[in-house]
């Protein structure tokens, strides 16, 4: 009888697991974009300095900043004008030279999936093209905020949809520019879609494999920020996200993590995370992802659910929310907690609320979320 229970275990998840922002669909396997940026191996063929370049895939963040802070202005401008896909991508080279090397290579790109991505005034940190494409754009100045942070989406996010007609707060970049405005001056938000995500509800929404490689490509391109000069970030990790976060947790230069609509961080509790950063998590009334399973058996799940007070996450209230892509919505309380803790505000060590961002009854209550039957999309 046991065993028959963690077979239907098993099954559940592997048919019902929810990681995505846009509902219950049938999801496509995928296989993970790794490796050096586009371009790389004639970057490591150029000798135009007289020597060998860093390699984008040995060198670390804090190599590739003292390269380039080696550099004259117009050693930068050749090697930016020579290889525009490495240095848009590469981590630990300046941001300045990242933003004018993205607007290059998107400039000379002729996939209209990603027309919009080169339009004047956008800030984009990270551009690949590759497969379904990555990408990473920032709001705000952030050379000179004095807080930082970085969103992580959840399934269904690439190049490709990044600018996709949503609800103003519902896709990657709206969510960071709802973010940046509510935290305010000083501060500046990375909208980081930097890994392969799945695509709406299966195997990989289910599993942690594409999550591996993605924290390991998250963990890069924050160190990448800190050795550029850029304070720790805080980090928020939304739906499957949150899985590529808390496999990163132990390695990730932040000062907050922050999971929202999760399924899961793969850890049964905070202090599973090996994180110094402090540990906070919401979900809404209404978030379907209140229906997966918390439990993880033969490799699929996500483990304990981070709102689950034996998790031991300081509590985001999250009552004003609705559905999964709504925790970044104008006037919500997760919202004005998120700008609390993107703002470096939040309530002092042993609090479990942003002390800016309390409901004025002061609860933190959660309800259990409907069944979906009759969710629409």
């Amino acid at each position: 009888m046991r065993r028959y229970g963690r077979t239907l275990v098993a099954f559940a998840l592997a048919t019902s697991v929810v990681a995505g922002t846009t509902g219950w669909v049938s999801g496509d396997a995928q296989q993970a974009l790794t490796g050096p940026p586009p371009g790389s191996a004639q970057w490591r063929a150029d000798r135009v300095l007289g020597a060998e370049l860093p390699d984008p895939e040995r060198a670390t963040p804090a190599e590739v900043a003292f390269f380039f802070a080696g550099l004259s202005s117009g050693e930068r401008q050749l090697l930016l004008v020579r290889h525009p896909s490495v240095v848009g991508n590469l981590d630990g080279v300046p941001l300045e030279l990242r933003y004018r090397a993205n607007s290059l290579a998107l400039a000379a790109e002729d996939d209209p999936r990603y027309r919009s991505l080169a339009a004047p005034g956008r800030q984009i940190l990270a551009f690949d093209p590759r497969g379904r494409g990555q990408v990473a754009e920032v709001f705000g100045d952030l050379r000179a905020a004095r807080r930082v942070s970085v969103l992580v989406p959840g399934s269904d996010n690439d190049a490709g949809t990044f600018d996709r007609k949503v609800a103003a707060h519902g896709a990657p970049p709206g969510m960071a520019r709802t973010l940046h405005t509510a935290a305010g001056p000083g501060t500046a938000v990375v909208a980081w879609v930097g890994y392969t995500t799945p695509v709406g509800v299966g195997i990989d929404a289910a599993t942690g494999s594409l999550a591996e490689a993605g924290a390991g490509r998250l963990t890069r391109f924050t160190e990448g920020l800190t050795a550029d000069g850029l304070p720790e970030p805080a980090v928020f990790c939304h739906s499957y996200g949150s899985v590529v976060c808390g496999l990163a947790a132990r390695r990730l230069p932040a000062t907050d993590l922050v999971a929202l609509g999760s399924p899961g961080m793969r850890a049964d509790d905070a202090a599973g995370l090996r994180t110094k950063a402090r540990v906070w998590a919401a979900k809404d009334p209404t978030d379907w992802i209140d229906n997966v399973p918390n439990v993880r058996f033969a490799g699929l799940g996500h483990g304990t659910d981070p709102t689950d007070p034996a998790f031991g996450a300081r509590r985001v209230p999250a009552n004003e929310a609705r559905g999964h892509a709504g925790y970044f919505a104008p006037g919500t309380d997760s919202l004005r907690a998120f700008a609390a803790i993107a703002r470096g505000t939040a309530a002092p060590e042993g609090s479990g609320t942003p002390a800016d961002a309390q409901t004025p009854q002061g609860s933190h209550a959660l309800a259990h979320a409907p069944v979906l039957e009759g969710v629409v999309r």
